[in-house]
């Protein structure tokens, strides 16, 4: 009886351990979803929300269940962006949520981004930074004195493109991000470029954002550009209706010729030269359009062509001008009858 009693125990014990090892093995290496999951976690999520959200995909919900409670993720858990795929354990999983393993998401900065709270409402849609203080950030200027900048530059320093960042990153991350690709522009040929023209980096920022406001229509970004520069060489004032309308904060639907009088550094046709900053968020195309600009051809002048086809037409002297302008008046009246 003694040896079967022993015999027995040790074939409970043999069990047991089978059991326990199933168990580590279960929950700790072999992957317990199944398919990739992609989840938030918002500060004040509970443990016990983030597992109903994984439940439906996981293979051994008692694994996971005990690893949140071995790991006490309850206690630890840490705001951010995950994704967990197929292979991932149950104890993967747990640890990831208490140190914040995040997965990083697609910034993507581009439109208009003509104003601060366009810029505030595009980044706090993507981030989990709310808006007041994307907001408060651009006209921080102490912060943006860091990187060179002033609330009434910081459009040149925001580069349109998709970034990889983490969801829970700081303001300061994402400048820190934007200043990185400030910087890889402005290579040494670019600086040339930019030297050979008499402008400075700002200087190509501010015209870019004023060529963007003009035009969509790529195949003349470079002709408009020469018309600033143009004139620049030649002490005239740019007369850009754009610049006025950011004095309005675009709200206007139609430039007035009373509002070319408005008073303020940013009306391009009271001020001599280019305004204090840029007047909206200037792409990588209207910046190289800038550092490439068509001179050659002499044009001063520009109006919207009367095709309404997003084209221009360009002149060299104010009497083509006028006579483009009244073609595309008559266009323009032609079309509200």
């Amino acid at each position: 009886m003694k040896k079967i009693a022993m015999v027995l125990a040790a074939a409970a014990a043999i069990a047991l351990a089978l059991i326990l090892g199933l168990r580590w093995l279960g929950d700790n290496k072999l992957g317990n979803l199944s398919e990739t999951v992609e989840i938030y976690v918002h500060p004040g999520t509970t443990a016990k929300e983030v597992l109903a959200e994984l439940s439906p995909k996981v293979r051994r919900p008692m694994s996971l269940a005990r690893m949140f409670r071995a790991k006490q993720v309850a206690v630890y858990l840490k705001p951010g962006h995950y994704r967990f795929g197929p292979d991932a354990s149950s104890v993967f999983i747990a640890r990831s949520l208490n140190n914040g393993w995040q997965a990083p998401v697609n910034l993507t900065l581009s439109g208009s981004l003509r104003l601060k709270g366009e810029i505030a409402r595009k980044i706090s849609s993507q981030m989990l930074l709310d808006s007041a203080t994307v907001a408060s950030a651009l006209d921080d200027k102490v912060l943006l004195g860091k990187y060179g900048f002033t609330p009434s530059t910081v459009f040149a320093l925001f580069v349109p493109d998709t970034y990889q960042i983490l969801w829970t990153a700081s303001m300061e991350d994402i400048l820190d991000r934007q200043k990185a690709a400030w910087d890889a522009f402005w290579t040494p040929e670019n600086d040339a470029k930019a030297k050979k023209l008499g402008l400075s980096r700002m200087d190509v920022s501010i015209l870019a954002s004023i060529v963007k406001g003009e035009s969509n229509y790529k195949p003349d970004y470079a002709k408009l550009a020469g018309v600033y520069v143009n004139r620049l060489r030649k002490k005239m004032r740019l007369q850009s209706c754009p610049t006025v309308a950011f004095v309005f904060d675009y709200k206007k639907n139609r430039i007035l010729n009373a509002d070319l009088r408005v008073d303020s550094p940013y009306n391009t046709y009271t001020h001599d030269g280019l305004p204090p900053g840029p007047i909206s968020v200037p792409d990588r195309a209207y910046l190289e359009a800038v550092l490439n600009p068509s001179t050659s051809q002499g044009y001063l002048y520009f109006c919207a062509s009367p095709s309404f086809d997003g084209t221009h037409r360009f002149a060299r002297t104010f009497a083509e001008h006028s006579a483009n302008a009244r073609e595309y008046q008559r266009a323009l009246d032609a079309r509200k009858k």
